[in-house]
């Protein structure tokens, strides 16, 4: 596996890059849509493919160990065959959920111990059994196991959670290199950069995790509770620290917005539910802002639903129908809004890829950022 950069905004740190798998090629900037249980909720893989234009898409590893269980994905052959998906996958090793576990987990240097929120049974996800319950699922990325630190957590806290990350890590690493992929396209693991809102202890992670990094690198533990500004903060404390000829993922961020904020401070891959979980609430995200769908505004508004969207949805759906389909209760209504979403989504950083390669990337981001979090 292999990331190339090719352009550069020449007054901030966005860039275009391709980052090349046994499963395609992914062009970066990209947003990577969540498939948590196999699927990415409401769409069509087909939609994915030609509508939306996912080029890589995710999948949970916590999810998919718990159901449907590594038995039945081994005999699948891996994730890309069990859900008929020819292109690269990326999974999470679980370590956000089990942290988000909060009453029914426990973290050690072994590894932590956790209870399924399907039946209270109990498990432990260790850095050694966590990659090969990865090699089973069979994504062309999978991640590294980490803790992941509370946003509010003292500095106290967080070092010691990044010293257990670093072991955690080094074991991870160990266990990857001893291990093979299962069904004959090549697997890379992203380590991840922790250390919570703290410079010293952000610098103290990228230097031990570059390390480890083959084609690229994650930043975890931001969009967690902490103030945004200092999500900020740290993405440009990391920008020159990682070479450029590593892929940058900024893991669970973000809206339209904080993707172009993290663009600008030199991030390539994106991924969040908020789209597609949104959508299910009659979010819209558009250009000029955001639509709630269920608003009376829209009852007899029958202009398309986003006439400058790229999505087909966008052209021959209205605002009135689609409100009348959130009324109503229709399931229709979340596939919709989920198409659109990820299509928007993908429009914000295909689009700034293109100002990136222009060279005009900060002043045309300065100009539409205010606008994509008004409502309408």
């Amino acid at each position: 596996m292999k990331f190339t950069k090719l352009s550069q905004d020449p007054c901030s740190g966005a860039r275009t890059g391709l980052l090349e798998t046994d499963h395609g090629t992914v062009h970066t900037p990209v947003f990577m849509p969540v498939g948590t249980a196999g699927s990415v909720k409401g769409v069509y893989h087909r939609d994915l493919k030609q509508d939306i234009g996912a080029e890589i898409i995710l999948g949970n590893t916590y999810h998919l160990y718990l159901r449907p269980g590594l038995d039945i994905l081994r005999q699948a052959g891996g994730l890309h065959s069990f859900e008929n998906w020819d292109r690269p996958i990326l999974t999470d090793s679980g370590g956000f959920q089990v942290f988000s576990l909060t009453q029914i987990r426990k973290i050690t240097q072994e590894g932590c111990t956790f209870q399924s929120h399907i039946d209270g049974s109990r498990h432990i996800f260790t850095p050694e059994n966590n990659v090969d319950t990865q090699r089973v699922i069979g994504a062309d990325i999978i991640m590294a196991l980490d803790e992941c630190c509370p946003g509010d957590a003292d500095h106290s806290y967080a070092q010691k959670s990044l010293r257990l990350t670093q072991n955690w890590l080094e074991r991870f690493a160990a266990r990857f290199r001893e291990t093979e992929p299962l069904y004959g396209y090549g697997q890379t693991f992203f380590p991840i950069i922790q250390g919570c809102v703290y410079p010293d202890l952000r610098l103290q992670a990228a230097e031990h995790a570059l390390g480890y990094a083959d084609a690229g690198i994650a930043i975890g533990g931001l969009a967690v509770g902490e103030p945004t500004e200092q999500m900020y903060s740290v993405l440009e404390l990391l920008n020159p620290v990682i070479p450029q000829d590593k892929a940058r993922y900024l893991m669970g961020v973000g809206t339209p917005a904080n993707l172009l904020e993290g663009i600008e401070r030199g991030v390539d891959m994106f991924d969040c539910v908020m789209p597609t979980r949104n959508a299910r609430n009659a979010m819209l995200f558009t250009w000029n802002g955001v639509m709630n769908m269920r608003n009376a505004k829209w009852e007899n508004d029958f202009s398309p639903l986003d006439p400058c969207g790229t999505s087909f949805v966008d052209k021959i759906y209205s605002k009135a129908y689609l409100r009348h389909l959130f009324i109503a209760g229709e399931m229709f209504a979340a596939m919709i809004a989920s198409e659109h979403n990820l299509a928007f989504y993908m429009d914000v950083v295909r689009t700034a890829a293109v100002h990136i390669e222009a060279g005009d990337f900060k002043a045309w981001k300065d100009s539409v950022v205010g606008k994509l979090t008004q409502r309408l």
